[in-house]
C-alpha cells in the first residue's frame, strides 16, 4: 500500500519535468537537442532539489473547455494590448487605475493560482495579492473607464475563472463553485 502513494508521485513528477522542458524550450523559442536537454536538466534540478507543496487535482481535463479557456485568453491578450497600446499614445490621457478585489467561487489553490496568472498576463491588469484562505484576489487595473468599470473588471475576473473550472473542475467542483454541470 505505501508504494502505490511514491508511483503516483514519481508519475506526477515527470508530467511536471515534461512541462517545465516545454516551457523552457517555448522560452528560449528555439527546438533543438541542446535547448530540450538543457530544459530537461534544470527540470529534474527543480523537481528534485526543491521542495513543492503538493497540488491536490480532483478534476478533469475537459478538452472544450480548454480550447475555449485558451482561445478567448489569446483573444483577450490582443484585445488588452491594444487597448493599452492607445492609452500609451493618446496625449494627455491619463488612465484611471484601482484595485479591485474579487472573491472567487473556488477555494482551490490551483485554480485560484490559475485564474491569477491568466488575469495576470493580459496587459492592463496585474493580481497585486491573493488570499488562498479566503479565495480573494485583488487587482490593479490600468483604466477602469477603459475595462467598463469596477464591476465589469471584476466580472471579467469571474468569467475566467469560471472558464477555468470548466476547463479543468470536476462535476462536484462545478457545483461547489455555483456553477452548472454541462452536458
Amino acid at each position: 500500500m505505501s508504494l502505490h502513494p511514491r508511483r503516483h508521485r514519481w508519475r506526477t513528477q515527470w508530467a511536471t519535468v515534461v512541462w517545465l522542458t516545454v516551457v523552457w524550450v517555448f522560452l528560449w523559442g528555439d527546438l533543438s537537442v541542446g535547448n530540450v536537454l538543457a530544459g530537461l536538466l534544470i527540470a529534474l534540478a527543480v523537481t528534485t532539489g526543491l521542495r513543492m507543496a503538493p497540488i491536490d487535482f480532483h478534476g478533469r481535463f475537459r478538452p472544450l473547455g480548454f480550447l475555449r479557456l485558451f482561445g478567448r485568453f489569446a483573444v483577450d491578450v490582443v484585445k488588452a494590448s491594444f487597448e493599452v497600446s492607445l492609452i500609451a499614445i493618446r496625449p494627455r490621457y491619463v488612465p484611471h487605475g484601482a484595485v479591485i478585489g474579487v472573491q472567487l467561487r473556488s477555494h482551490s489553490d490551483l485554480y485560484l493560482t490559475l485564474t491569477a496568472e491568466l488575469s495576470s498576463l493580459v496587459p492592463g491588469s496585474l493580481v497585486v495579492e491573493a488570499h488562498r484562505l479566503t479565495g480573494m484576489l485583488y487587482l490593479h487595473v490600468l483604466d477602469v473607464r477603459q475595462s467598463g468599470g469596477i464591476e465589469a473588471a471584476r466580472q471579467s475576473v469571474l468569467d475566467q475563472e469560471e472558464r477555468v473550472l470548466r476547463a479543468f473542475a470536476s462535476d462536484e467542483e462545478l457545483v461547489a463553485a455555483g456553477l452548472g454541470v454541462r452536458a
